[in-house]
């Protein structure tokens, strides 16, 4: 009997020491693996914060995070790990991320990308007010220009931090300044679809190999109209606050007309309904969403001059005042720390510069003490989308800019005009099946209609049956019951 128990003991001790192995083990691995509880230089604890971004992350990404990290350990013990997600897959890519479950503190998010909207109302980024209001938030908040944080608020609560930029839409043509120059067009008092006319016979006309008016993919021509969502909303100067399909006004039907014409005419290139955007094409005039200055960065991208006019006034909307802003994941295990980076990010000029143009001496150098000369821009080794990185409003101009930059940004935001439904924002719950099937249709149709390659009276109707048969009379109704509720509340 001893014997069987002395070998029962040897087993048991054997069995908890292999146990006892695998917890050891395990810990190992765990505290490995949990960035919290890194410790910096300082003897102190480093928090790593994961933040999810738009775009492709730049060549020296590395190299510069390095030295972010060396700035954010000395000021607020905290490291960042930036996870980038390109333009066209950053919608698809954040909803399995949060709809996962997976532990990240920060995402950019906006009205076209990352559904800013949608994912605040089911509860994935943290509500911020009560941070705000704090003591320590006060300082952000008084940075961040208050309309950005009107357009932010859903239903009086704040899900994100507003990346201070332009405030409105600007849709403007851009004008290869080459033709310009040479036939003398007075591009500065062309406004309209129909201001173009004359000039673009004169190129049709003159130079073989230039399209008049180049037309991809992507283009639409809604500059009448605030987008409540897609095709849904209203005339942007209705004070009545009437809801409308958009491709049922008089406005549209006058624009495909013209945009017709000037297919058959030979003025709009033939693959506008499928072409992607190639630099390589020689125009006359494109459309773009412009700001001030937005000329010397088209024509930076284009390697030619271009000259701009603003087809209407700038309009500040529900859609441009979330055109990008950063949010907190309500499962985030670092909120606090997460809130103070974003204080940071968005008041300090060193941090921010850091991470908008790289390295001193390695991608730019200093003209002067608020304004840079970009290096290496062959390599184009650290390039990356400004305006989701925070307040852009400190950050250096460019040696091509004037010093006035962000005084004359701030003058463009406050002459802005302003949408009849800022902060009207629509709860879509009750027809989100008809908004999904609706965007089928859209995607079927839009694109061919802008292009100007078909039959507007033919394509225009089967695009409106569709949509009707689709629910798009459920959604203007349940929009126009939400917006007539919140017109009588403000």
């Amino acid at each position: 009997m001893g014997r069987i128990k002395c070998i029962k003991t040897k087993k048991l001790i054997s069995s908890l020491s292999i146990v006892l192995f695998f917890i050891m083990t395990l810990t190992f691995f765990t505290s490995c693996g949990n960035n919290s509880n890194k410790v910096g230089s300082g003897g102190q604890k480093i928090t790593e914060l994961t933040w999810y971004t738009i775009g492709l992350e730049p060549k020296d990404y590395k190299q510069v995070i390095t030295e972010v990290n060396k700035y954010l350990e000395e000021k607020i013990n905290v490291h960042l790990n930036m996870k980038f997600i390109d333009f066209g897959d950053y919608t698809q890519k954040m909803s399995v991320i949060i709809n996962s479950g997976e532990d990240y503190d920060l995402a950019f998010t906006c009205s076209w990308a990352g559904d800013y909207l949608g994912n605040s109302r089911k509860g994935a980024f943290l509500e911020l007010n009560d941070m705000l209001n704090s003591d320590s938030g006060n300082l952000l908040f008084t940075t961040i220009d208050k309309r950005f944080w009107d357009g932010a608020s859903i239903d009086g609560k704040i899900y994100g931090v507003p990346n201070q930029k332009e405030l409105g839409v600007a849709p403007m043509w851009v004008f290869t300044k080459e033709y310009v120059d040479k036939y003398n067009i007075p591009y500065e008092s062309i406004h309209s679809l129909e201001d173009l006319e004359p000039w673009l016979k004169i190129i049709k006309e003159n130079e073989p190999g230039v399209v008049p008016l180049y037309i991809t993919k992507g283009f639409s021509y809604t500059v009448f109209f605030d987008q409540l969502v897609d095709p849904v909303g209203i005339l942007s100067d209705d004070e009545t606050l009437t809801i409308r399909n958009m491709f049922e006004t008089a406005e549209m039907k006058k624009s495909l007309d013209t945009l017709r014409r000037y297919y058959q005419l030979g003025y709009i290139n033939a693959d506008s309904a499928t072409a992607q955007d190639d630099k390589s094409v020689k125009r006359l005039v494109t459309k773009g969403d412009g700001q001030p200055y937005a000329e010397k960065i088209w024509s930076k991208d284009l390697k030619y001059e271009v000259v701009a006019s603003p087809i209407v006034d700038t309009l500040v909307t529900n859609a441009s005042a979330t055109g990008a802003l950063i949010a907190i994941s309500q499962n985030s295990k670092n909120k606090e720390k997460s809130f103070e980076f974003l204080t940071l990010l968005n008041t300090d000029k060193k941090l921010r510069n850091l991470l908008n143009y790289g390295i001193e001496g390695v991608h730019y150098e200093k003209v002067s003490e608020n304004s840079i000369k970009l290096l290496n821009q062959d390599q184009r080794r650290y390039e990356i989308p400004y305006f989701g990185l925070g307040n852009m409003f400190i950050t250096y101009t460019l040696d091509n800019e004037p010093d006035t930059k962000w005084e004359e940004f701030k003058e463009f935001n406050d002459k802005a005009k302003v949408s009849p439904a800022l902060g009207f924002k629509f709860d879509a719950s009750r027809v989100s099946s008809e908004i999904a099937t609706i965007n089928n249709v859209l995607e079927e149709f839009k694109a061919t209609l802008y292009s100007g390659s078909v039959d507007v009276d033919e394509y225009l109707t089967k695009l409106n049956n569709k949509l009707k048969e689709q629910g798009i009379d459920k959604v203007i109704n349940e929009m126009q019951s939400q917006l007539d509720a919140w017109k009588s509340n403000n």
